[in-house]
């Protein structure tokens, strides 16, 4: 087993190219193998295998930098760098981060789970290299895929990049575009001779003797550009590249390892800006994974001959709040031919692909662009739509300005369903929807609702359908009881109570609500008793109803999924102007691991929130 004895990208340089191919395969198994038991980004990362491979042989890590644009190719990145013992914990608590982690490894210089952004953190180290002395420098990687092009940051990279001039070398990893068909022969053959020295040596001298003729040779200078452009742009995609001032090689089979180890060998000694266009196959290796990518793409754990889905058994009758909402914005889409869904590159991750399937002209996949979605839902809404951005909460954080600006400042009524909003789990640090009540109740203008179950979810968005401003909903990555899903009656800013008590008085908002009702039967039992809330809404706030019911009580308690600092509870606290117990989570990055052990960890199940009451009421229990 070659992959045994890989303990560090150095151990990969005595290897032969027909060892390397025999240790690709071996990567493959290791990875079907671990993300069977503990899912995760399996189709991205299987198909980028002999890049990692070739770029580690070719590189000297980890003083050269690689940096991976989102990150969830990179599990064979981690097998190469001295984690593969450890990879079984893969996205476990306490465990490998299913992404790059800066506190992970030194191989890793960032921790990376967003879009867009690994062209623009590789020109920032370029440009901080070249300060330093030379015995320090290095050089610099940025791996893209081609749903980050879709980002407007990445070509903000790319075009300062260009212009600066920076020793940058930019992988195009493509495996879903159009342009795939031009591998091929005459591609190849044509990226063989402008990446060998030879030829750029021929090229930078014809240049310079270019440059010292004067005007003419300035004239000469750019016919000898255009003629190289030409040549290229007859077979090959570069020359949008080339005018943003990349040299462009490619596109090359990304699975052929003798190739990208022999042209990474000639363009890494190639001065200023490249990009390396390479064409892979999401889930290679893996017939289950390269049939169907999309579900692959994130997966949960399965069984790894068949790649059947190993579905949890949950009592009862239940759906996740994302098919409750994707089917009720299916039904609504039926009555109001006004309603446009939107979503940024995640159509079925948000359950918008019911609405697309019934409404393909009214369903807008803008890519991976969320500052775009928001302004062009705000578009939309000028002349009358209602347009339902449909957005996990951890990215509509790429998009509060055009919040602000565009719907806020405009007064449009757009409706933001956010869904993984608070502890999403596996995926860590970069995915976890912690932030957006704090975020959102600085923004004028908005409504902001969570449901406590699938019913009130499906009564919040018609309600969102009749307000005349912006709306966001929020919800977990979790299961709703269908049993209990009966019609709810709303109205803005008006919270239930749903039980009466005499010591505290427990508001809870959305995913809480469930929990602190478990607390106080727990309480009850002790002979304590409260008042619940269910909050419905973070803004506006029922405060007639909180005024009341805290007057009568010793104790008030808010619970949220959310950090505690400047969310719900900061909210009612303001409000109330007296003290209040603020359950929630920390203002810090949350560490992956199952949702459920993180919710225990931070105290917001029903023991942990009766507990807490308890300490408040100075109690022992």
């Amino acid at each position: 087993m070659l992959l045994e004895k890989i303990n560090s990208p150095q151990d990969l340089k005595p290897l032969s190219l027909e060892q390397l191919t025999l240790l690709a395969g071996e990567i493959r198994h290791r990875l079907i193998e671990v993300v069977a038991q503990t899912g995760g980004h399996l189709a991205s990362s299987l198909g980028a295998v002999e890049l990692i491979i070739a770029l580690h042989y070719c590189l000297n890590t980890p003083q050269d930098k690689i940096i991976f644009d989102v990150g969830h190719q990179a599990y064979a990145h981690k097998l190469l760098t001295g984690r593969n013992l450890n990879f079984s914990t893969l996205r476990q608590y306490q465990g490998l981060s299913g992404f790059p982690s800066k506190d992970e490894s030194a191989y890793d210089p960032f921790t990376s789970g967003h879009s867009s952004n690994a062209v623009s953190l590789g020109l920032g180290l370029a440009c901080a290299r070249d300060l330093l002395p030379k015995p320090e420098q290095f050089r610099v990687v940025a791996v893209v895929g081609d749903g980050s092009l879709s980002g407007g940051l990445c070509f903000e990279g790319l075009n300062n990049a260009g212009h600066l001039k920076k020793d940058i070398l930019v992988v195009l990893n493509t495996n879903e575009l159009s342009i795939a068909p031009n591998v091929g022969a005459i591609s190849n053959y044509l990226n063989k001779i402008i990446s060998l020295p030879v030829y750029n040596r021929f090229h930078d001298n014809l240049e310079k003797f270019l440059i010292n003729r004067g005007p003419r040779g300035g004239r000469l200078l750019k016919l000898m550009a255009k003629f190289e452009e030409g040549l290229k742009g007859l077979f090959v995609p570069g020359m949008l590249f080339e005018e943003l001032g990349f040299r462009y090689f490619g596109p090359i089979d990304g699975h052929d390892l003798g190739a990208l180890i022999r042209t990474l060998k000639n363009i890494l000694n190639i001065k200023g800006p490249r990009i390396l266009h390479i064409v892979t196959k999401k889930g290679k290796g893996c017939s289950f994974a390269e049939n169907d990518p999309i579900k692959f793409h994130g997966i949960g754990a399965f069984d790894a001959l068949t790649g059947e889905v190993k579905v949890k058994k949950v009592i009862g009758m239940a759906k996740s709040y994302t098919e409750v909402f994707g089917a009720k914005i299916a039904r609504l889409g039926q009555v109001h031919n006004r309603i446009i869904a939107i979503t940024a590159a995640m159509p079925e991750g948000t359950g918008l692909n019911k609405f697309r399937d019934c409404f393909p002209e009214r369903f807008f996949d803008v890519g991976i662009a969320e500052g775009h979605a928001v302004c062009f839902a705000a578009g939309l809404a000028k002349q009358g739509f209602k347009p339902i951005v449909a957005v996990y909460s951890t990215f509509l954080q790429r998009a509060y300005d055009q919040m602000l600006q565009e719907i806020s400042l405009q007064k449009l009524p757009v409706i933001f369903a956010l869904d993984r909003a608070g502890i999403v789990g596996e995926d860590g640090v970069t995915h976890q929807g912690i932030f957006d009540l704090a975020y959102l109740r600085t923004i004028p203008h908005f409504v902001i609702m969570a449901p406590k179950d699938g019913a009130e979810l499906e009564a919040m968005l018609e309600l969102a359908l009749e307000l005349e401003r912006p709306v966001a909903i929020r919800y977990p990555r979790a299961n709703v009881n269908l049993e209990e899903n009966v019609a709810v009656p709303l109205r803005l800013g008006k919270a239930e109570l749903i039980s009466q008590g005499k010591d505290f008085t427990l508001i809870a908002l959305g995913s809480m609500v469930e929990p602190a009702r478990e607390a106080v039967a727990k309480l009850n039992a002790e002979g304590v008793t409260g008042n619940l809330v269910n909050a419905r809404f973070a803004a506006p706030l029922d405060l007639e109803l909180f005024k009341n019911l805290a007057a009568e009580t010793k104790l008030v308690v808010t619970v949220e999924e959310g950090i505690r600092n400047s969310g719900f509870g900061s909210a009612v606290a303001q409000e109330l102007n007296q003290p209040v117990l603020r359950l929630g989570l920390p203002l810090e990055f949350i560490e992956h691991g199952s949702r459920e052990k993180l919710l225990e960890k931070y105290g917001l199940t029903g023991l942990g929130i009766a507990a807490s009451i308890r300490r408040g009421l100075k109690i022992n229990g």
